[in-house]
């Protein structure tokens, strides 16, 4: 009986029993996703206590708030802008969809349980593709999608908002470009982008390769493919719905610091919403360009998942917001970039005692410090979450670009691997290397 897991966690290649393996492996960890929401599916979403029971869902929120339950469809709701969905467009449609399918109008629990099901029930599909294209894209390293599967960050965070579509569009996207199909990755990433902005910031790592390797062609191929894809799905609610289409990036733009962003620290100086989006997108700006001359002038041409990793990683970490879902978006990045199972378990256990305390505070002060009363210790833990969750990720990125400056350490190279996500620029020779007078090899 332990034949089969000792076969899946010394897996190379991604054969159908791996795959059913990891499979069964996702089922296992959806179904924790389950339990770890059962007194709000049990007990309804009751303002202070859903964060109390840690079972906070966007789904149940937005279904009773945004018209969705009266199956107005998002963008054409006729709604105060106050009570407009402030969602791209793939998860605006997504919300909607789902809505539409639930029997009856009007809101009430079992409805609102109904809803919830059925969008946890599409992110644990989504979850599904993701493990799947991890361990296609690992090659010889199918095994490193056990940690997808049984991520505690995508087990917390996959039934709270519609993430979980980005990210299987931006890992299938990467996926196609390793297997050599441009046009798709581009549509896939377009698609990804008009979900969730960061799987457009993952051309950034397409970019910097092409580069190296003087292949500029497949970088235009695919960010055209991705911007016509984006375009065919933005631009018929840009015609019939501006106000409602734009509600995203203008509510982006101006909204206050989010919790457990860095800006929350900087809230005393008095900066508002639009002051803060300046400079944190100034501050991504230096960071990618920085990304950048690492890759372009690294010894060895870096790996696709690593360039990724910290480019996402420096979005997360500069951004106005982080919600505790943004975890997912790294998880799978991390597993094709470096995958170490000790390290990867750190950084989860760091992130679920982030997870755990956002409720506590959230449930302290939405309850009229009904709930810890005017202790300051749950504030001190809020406060110890967000420090030691942004200082992991530093320290993940300092290791990765290790990796890069000393590809001999990189722990998928010792696999005799080049670069799984290479796709067509794999194992070409280097056409412009910044500081270097000769092209490297690779």
């Amino acid at each position: 009986m332990m034949q089969p897991v000792k076969n899946l966690f010394n897996a190379r290649e991604a054969t159908r029993p791996i795959i059913i393996g990891l499979l069964v492996l996702t089922a296992i960890g959806a179904s924790i996703a389950v339990l770890t929401k059962q007194w709000c599916r049990s007990n309804g979403w009751p303002d202070a206590e859903q964060h109390l029971h840690l079972c906070y869902s966007d789904f149940t929120q937005l279904f009773g708030t945004r018209g969705m339950a009266d199956k107005l469809f998002p963008y054409f709701t006729g709604l105060p802008a106050e009570q407009a969905l402030e969602y791209p467009v793939l998860l605006a449609i997504l919300a909607g969809l789902t809505a539409l399918v639930i029997p009856g109008i009007g809101f009430s629990p079992e409805r609102q349980l109904a809803y919830f099901d059925v969008n946890s029930a599409v992110s644990f599909i989504c979850w599904a593709v993701v493990v799947v294209a991890v361990a296609y894209a690992a090659r010889h390293r199918s095994r490193d999608a056990i940690m997808v599967a049984l991520a505690p960050g995508i087990i917390l965070t996959s039934q709270l908002n519609w993430d979980l579509l980005a990210v299987m569009l931006a890992m299938t996207g990467l996926l196609a470009f390793s297997r050599k199909h441009i046009v798709l990755a581009g549509v896939l990433l377009g698609l990804g982008a008009a979900a969730k902005l960061y799987p457009f910031f993952l051309f950034g790592a397409i970019l910097v390769l092409c580069l190296r390797t003087g292949r500029m062609r497949h970088f235009w191929v695919s960010l055209a493919s991705g911007a016509v894809a984006w375009l065919a799905v933005n631009v018929p609610f840009m015609l019939t719905a501006f106000d409602e289409w734009s509600r995203f990036y203008t509510f982006s733009g101006d909204r206050p610091a989010g919790n457990s962003s860095m800006w929350l620290a900087f809230v005393w100086t008095g900066m508002d919403g639009s002051t803060m989006s300046y400079l944190s997108n100034g501050l991504f700006g230096l960071a990618c360009l920085g990304i950048a001359w690492l890759g372009l002038t690294a010894t060895r041409r870096p790996r696709m998942a690593q360039l990724a990793f910290l480019i996402v990683a420096a979005f997360l970490l500069l951004g106005k917001v982080y919600s505790p879902q943004f975890v997912m978006w790294l998880i799978p990045l991390y597993v094709l970039a470096r995958p170490k199972w000790r390290e990867f378990l750190v950084w989860q256990g760091i992130e679920v005692f982030h997870w755990v305390f956002v409720w506590l505070w959230s449930a302290k002060w939405v309850s009229g410090l009904k709930y810890f009363g005017d202790s300051w210790t749950i504030e001190i833990l809020y406060g110890l979450g967000i420090v030691a969750h942004m200082g992991m990720l530093v320290y993940l990125c300092v290791k990765i670009i290790g990796d890069i400056r000393n590809p001999e350490r990189d722990v998928v190279r010792t696999e005799g691997l080049d670069d799984p996500l290479a796709g067509p620029l794999e194992g070409l020779e280097d056409r412009f290397v910044l500081g270097s007078k000769t092209a490297n090899s690779r």
